[in-house]
């Protein structure tokens, strides 16, 4: 599987990286709407955030497309991604890379660059519509089982799609 290195992650952006916490490099608005930087990566590691900054136990890998600054995830009406915002739990963490499934990756992608984003619910058909082609040419091999699945979700609610911006610092 392809990863994003930290050097392909850097070279891809014009702004510089701000180093915080637990080795993860955290990144900002800048680097996240530099846009292709975020499409190297297949997957992007996510975790809702407490009140109080603590990570969810809930923590995933996901499938995502990334358009003008701002990251879609389609994941089921009852995930805690989705639950955690009727809880008023907007922010989540995330990681950008490729390091496996999350159970057994031990902790590697805190690791990768990172972000704390703000999250909200994207309920536009028409946007909808277009974000699913972004996935299907983003994920061509597997898209033929999975497309049909997030439609049909999202047609009758059983899906939703998040939205994550970079939470905005100082």
């Amino acid at each position: 599987m392809n990863t994003i290195s930290r050097r392909k992650l850097i070279k891809g952006t014009s702004a510089g990286l701000v180093l915080a916490g637990a080795g993860s490099t955290q990144l900002g608005w800048a680097q996240v709407d530099a846009g292709d930087t975020l499409d190297a990566s297949p997957l992007i590691y996510l975790s809702p955030l407490h009140k109080d900054g603590a990570l969810s136990r809930c923590q995933a890998e996901v499938w995502y497309v990334a358009q003008q600054g701002e990251m879609f995830v389609v994941t089921d009406k009852e995930s805690w991604r989705a639950e955690a915002l009727t809880f008023g739990l907007n922010q989540a963490q995330i990681w950008i890379g490729d390091v496996g499934r999350w159970q057994r990756a031990g902790g590697r992608y805190k690791e990768l660059p990172g972000m704390v984003a703000t999250a909200s619910f994207e309920t536009n058909a028409t946007r909808h519509a277009e974000l699913l082609e972004h996935f299907g040419r983003k994920y061509p091999d597997e898209w033929g089982s999975w497309g049909p699945r997030f439609r049909k979700g999202l047609a009758r609610g059983s899906r939703v799609m998040l939205k994550y911006v970079p939470a905005k610092t100082g």
